[in-house]
Parts: C-alpha cells; structure tokens; sequence
C-alpha cells in the first residue's frame, strides 16, 4: 500500500494536541507497532514520535499500558482510543491514523495485522472511507 507521505498529508493539526491526545496518539503508535513484539526500528520511531511532539511520558505511559496485559492490550486501548480519538472531528481522526499509517511506511513494510489493526479503528471512528482514500492518495 502507498506511504502515503507528501507534504499535502503531513498532520500539521497534531502539534496541537491535549495531554490526552499526545496519550492517545502514543498509545496508537506503540499498540500497532507491538504487534509482532517491538524491534528496534520501531522503538526508535516511537523514540522520534516522542520528541517531535514533546510526549516522553505519554510514550511511557502507553508502554507501561500495553505492558500490563498484553493479551488483553488491543481491546482495552480500543476503548481508551474511542474515548478520546473517537469523540474528535473527523479530519483529526484522521490525522492521528494516517501518523501511524506513515511510521509503519518509515519502517519499510507493514504487516496485515498492524493495517487490519488499523482499518478497524477507522471502521470505530466513521472515517474508514477517508483513511483509505488518503492512502490511496500517498
């Protein structure tokens, strides 16, 4: 699937986020990129999604929330990630899917089950559509 990445695409909104956003966002971030166990390209993504938006102890908080139940992860963060990315404009829904659409691209590949992952989020928030429109775009 496309990256995704040209300047048009680039989620400027999310410089602007709440403390609970920057939760959400990271929670997003290292949920998807645990799902085949975090080696160190990801980690060093997620190091990067940290300081690009000033979120140290929102990335620690979502690793510490993943790291309490694995097993059980994707469906507690689902609820915590509706409760918080759900209730947001569509645009910045969004933004926050296609941030952690562009860092599996960093990567250099995404698995089936990080853009499954990720399609169902799309599917909770109304924006599947959009999401797959925008990679289509990359």
């Amino acid at each position: 699937m496309p990256a995704c990445t040209s300047a048009a695409h680039k989620p400027s909104r999310l410089f602007n986020m709440t403390r609970q956003e920057k939760r959400a966002l990271m929670l997003l971030k290292s949920l998807i990129f645990h799902y085949h166990g975090l080696d160190e390209d990801e980690k060093a993504l997620l190091d990067e999604s940290a300081t690009q938006y000033d979120a140290q102890r929102e990335l620690d908080w979502a690793n510490a929330f993943i790291a309490e139940d694995f097993i059980s992860a994707f469906e507690r963060a689902r609820e915590f990630l509706n409760n918080v990315i759900g209730i947001l404009p569509k645009e910045k829904k969004l933004d926050h899917l296609i941030a952690v659409w562009q860092d599996n691209h960093k990567k250099g590949y995404m698995t089936e089950m990080e853009a499954t992952a990720m399609i169902n989020l799309a599917k909770d928030w109304d924006i599947q559509t959009e999401l797959m429109e925008r990679v289509r775009e990359g």
